[in-house]
């Protein structure tokens, strides 16, 4: 048989093929327009237009250069323009609308970060400083401040950061809202220790700070040069008030148990002890130690119905004045104080604008508790704070909810379905009324909390292993027994105790929460001392988050099961991006001071005298590695640096001296150093400042055969705030440092 033969069978094979599936393909294309229909008329496809805002957000901080808020502006006028035009054309008008949506949320970040910008030092150094002290927290021994910086000298470069986070050893002899002057050691914020890991730099860039570091000798308090503005004194006042609320609560229960309870009455989290934050990470319930929506819910519950039932209470106002609005105007109010009262995080700002939104449709007389709900606190927070949506607390809590809600109207759905088919007035109709199963029976009692929280777990595992690289078998248990813990113990007490700590009449209030808070601990170490509590997942790619993610979206956002399940295929994707991913062999932080290298046996061995202890730890946590950072530490260190072999046998050196270095470049096949290696280094690799300064932080896998794929934190040519490309005059200066420092070494006698 000739190629031509066949190949004209092969394509009427597929030809009938294609005639025997295009019936299929037509009714699988009808339905989905049908139940498209259907999801319009909800008004589904509005919850989307926030998926595409937040889709703008995460591909401006994708980009590898700063863009042009001009040019940012600019796309965002001309796609609402052609969208406006369009509006008559369906499908025009849903392209030009998704990409201004998209264009929107790309302006937002670039408006923000124009806005926040402010000066960075570039590099470790120490200089005075003066200014107002912002916030304290804190600590078992010492405390971690903000300073307002109004004057900086000797730092290098001449910067002057605006806002700088300090931490000094003894209790602070200032309180928030005073002037000190002192001395500190800043460093630059630390980048990601890991590419694709956690970059604190990005954070703390968007929190205005410019430096971070210790308080160097004494600190005094003096009298400002000129008066600290109204919002800083402002809020300096709450932090003092939180201050002291957090020790009164601490020092009243004492421990670890009066360390929850501050946290989970003001947010003051630094009093927790290292174990402490172990063991109820490891029962899954750290979300306990944070002002979390949850409790702005309840907050804004109680005043709604406790203020309701207090007006009610009078005959005359109940029958002729609107006292349920007058209840969610106080309630407003209420929710406002207490999220300014306990430090505005991203899960309470979330929850408070959504509150604000339902008490709001109260007061016009429409329906509260909605998804649409939930999309307006999203609009709101990515145009405020673009830069949370790459944050978990924003991951976890705008999935989590959603994923509640998305259950509500299930419920609801399926009421409305059954008073439907039991409308009927025969006795038949009323025996189906008033027949209900165990399991509906659970979901109104018990099982509703159970249902809520499993529902919350598969809408939040992804972000949580992610984020975190861990999951929480036992969520089941857990979850419950903090919801217990924060409806019967923690928000009331905090209230009622609140209210009384300025009469000195609280201490009953704190011992009641004090049994709330043992009972949680007890059962905490019961699930975290269960087999298998603590699942660690090791990391993977970001586009299998996408996908993961749109999973989500899918699943919580349409109503037609139709539409829900392009969640299958998503998630599959996503799980398949999430199981292969590709380990690495060699971690390296931009600072080259430390490093992690994966032994003959699997296992990672860090290098470095003293590896940074959050470094360490990423690098552990995306190996899914259990082990404490002590444990994992390579003990073949000394002065000079370390020494370990890869998993293909090559040498791997960290040199930390100059001395060192001179000897490992003849020796070693890859060489790790903070220093600036000599050009005559004869090591196959060097990874050095000037090498780390473009790339920051570098993971390296070994293929088959001895090649080595890198991995980087930093982009080809990376410019953006939080990340500068190198400048040559920076360079210039650092390399004049080395060459002095290089000569000091080289005329001692090595020992």
């Amino acid at each position: 048989m000739s190629e031509a033969t066949r190949a004209a069978e092969r394509d009427e094979r597929e030809g009938a093929l294609a005639l025997r599936l295009a019936p299929h393909a037509r009714r699988l294309a009808s339905a989905l327009r049908d139940a498209y229909a259907q999801e319009t008329e909800l008004r589904r496809p509005f919850l989307w237009r926030a998926v595409a805002t937040g889709a703008g957000v995460v591909l401006y901080f994708a980009a590898e250069r700063e863009p042009s808020l001009f040019l940012c502006l600019g796309a965002l006028t001309g796609f609402g323009a052609l969208a406006f035009a369009t509006r008559r054309h369906a499908r025009a008008y849903a392209l030009f609308l998704a990409l201004a949506l998209v264009a929107a949320g790309f302006t937002s970040g670039a408006w923000r970060a124009a806005r926040v910008a402010a000066p960075i030092v570039p590099r470790v150094g120490v200089g005075e400083l003066t200014g107002f002290v912002e916030e304290i927290d804190p600590r078992r021994a010492g405390a971690r401040f903000v300073l307002r910086v109004a004057s900086a000298e000797g730092l290098p470069g001449g910067v002057a950061p605006s806002r700088v986070r300090l931490t000094m050893r003894g209790e602070p002899n200032f309180a928030a809202g005073d002037f000190i002057a002192l001395k500190a050691r800043l460093m630059p914020p630390a980048r990601a220790a890991l590419p694709g890991g956690y970059d604190f730099s990005r954070d703390a860039f968007f929190a205005g700070l410019g430096g971070v570091g210790n308080a160097l000798g004494r600190i005094e308090t003096m009298p400002p040069p000129d008066p600290a503005p109204l919002s800083l004194r402002f809020f300096a006042s709450v932090d003092r008030i939180r201050n002291a609320l957090a020790l009164r609560v601490y020092k009243t229960i004492g421990g670890d148990a009066g360390a929850i309870a501050a946290a989970m009455v003001t947010g003051k989290r630094d009093f927790l002890s290292e174990s402490a934050k172990d063991l109820i990470r490891r029962a899954g319930i750290f979300h306990i130690v944070t002002i979390s929506g949850m409790q702005m819910t309840l907050v804004a519950g109680i005043f709604f119905v406790g203020l309701r039932r207090l007006l009610a209470m009078s005959q005359a106002l109940a029958l002729n004045y609107p006292i349920k609005k007058w209840a969610a105007a106080l309630a407003m109010i209420g929710a406002i104080l207490y999220d300014i009262g306990t430090g505005s995080r991203v899960g309470t700002e979330r929850a408070l604008v959504m509150t604000l939104i339902m008490l709001g449709a109260v007061l016009f007389d429409r329906p509260s508790l909605s998804m649409r709900n939930l999309a307006l606190a999203a609009f709101a927070v990515m145009a405020v704070e673009p830069e949370a949506i790459m944050g978990a607390s924003f991951q976890l809590s705008f999935a989590a909810v959603a994923a509640l809600i998305a259950i509500y109207e299930w419920r609801g759905e399926q009421l409305t379905e059954r008073s439907t088919r039991t409308a009927g007035v025969g006795l038949r109709s009323r025996l189906a009324a008033g027949r209900e199963t165990i399991a509906e029976r659970l979901l109104h009692g018990p099982g509703a909390a159970l249902v809520a929280t499993l529902c919350a777990t598969s809408a939040t595992a992804s972000f949580m292993a992610y984020d975190f690289h861990e999951l929480s078998p036992y969520v089941l248990i857990g979850n419950p027994m903090t919801l217990m813990a924060i409806e019967f113990f923690a928000v009331p007490c905090a209230l009622i105790g609140a209210a009384l700590y300025p009469f000195g009449l609280d201490g009953f209030i704190w011992r009641y929460l004090e049994m709330g808070i043992n009972l949680v601990i007890w059962l905490a170490g019961l699930i975290a001392n269960a087999p298998g509590a603590s699942l660690h997942v090791k990391a993977f790619a970001p586009w299998a988050m996408v996908f993961l993610a749109l999973a989500v979206l899918s699943a919580v956002l349409w109503r037609t099961w139709m539409w829900r399940a392009t969640a299958i295929p998503l998630a599959l994707i996503g799980l398949m991006g999430a199981t292969n991913a590709e380990r690495f062999d060699i971690a390296i932080p931009a600072t080259g001071e430390a490093a992690a290298l994966r032994r003959p046996s699997g296992e990672l061995a860090l290098l470095g005298k003293k590896p940074g202890a959050f470094a360490a730890e990423q690098w552990l946590r995306a190996d899914a590695d259990a082990r404490a950072v002590d444990e994992a530490k390579a003990a073949s260190c000394d002065d000079y640096g370390c020494i370990g072999k890869a998993a293909d046998g090559r040498i791997v050196a960290l040199a930390t001296s100059r001395a060192a270095l001179l000897e490992d470049c003849a020796r070693a096949a890859i060489i790790v150093t903070p220093l600036r290696a000599p050009e005559g280094c004869e090591a196959p690799i060097v990874i050095d400042r000037r090498k780390l300064a473009e790339t920051g932080a570098v993971s390296l896998r070994i293929l088959e055969g001895g090649a080595l794929a890198w991995t980087t934190a930093r982009g080809v040519d990376e410019d953006r705030p939080w990340s500068p490309k190198p400048a040559q005059q920076i360079r210039r200066a650092v390399a004049q440092e080395d060459e002095s420092a290089e000569e000091a070494e080289l005329a001692e006698p090595l020992e």
